[in-house]
């Protein structure tokens, strides 16, 4: 997890809705089989676009009150904050590939 954040209840207002620029908060668990095959994928996309998307994982089990908050039901379940709102929500393991095509309208207007 070396350029995702580990994002907690506690921390998560600061960490996430008031963050400059999107965040990607990947929603996982140990014991969830798809969340393991995600995990790399959403490393990648932490260190392939570090600047100009922060990414962070939090662990359903530990801290359970923000994924309910936001109605987190499955996991693996990737929500991109953009301006303290829910701007994207993708939910199961995907490729990396249709990921970026969801989050990447979402990143252009972070560059510009």
């Amino acid at each position: 997890m070396g350029n995702t954040l580990t994002i907690t209840d506690a921390e998560f207002d600061k960490q996430v809705l008031q963050a400059e620029g999107p965040v990607l908060v990947d929603f996982w668990a140990e014991w969830c089989g798809p969340c393991r095959m995600l995990g790399p994928v959403v490393e990648e996309i932490a260190e392939e676009h570090s600047d100009v998307l922060t990414v962070g994982k939090m662990d359903i089990d530990s801290q359970q009150a923000k994924p309910a908050d936001f109605g987190v039901q499955s996991i693996p379940t990737l929500i991109l904050f953009k301006d303290g709102q829910e701007a994207e929500r993708l939910v199961g393991f995907m490729p990396k590939e249709r990921i970026m095509a969801k989050l990447k309208p979402h990143l252009a207007t972070a560059t510009a």
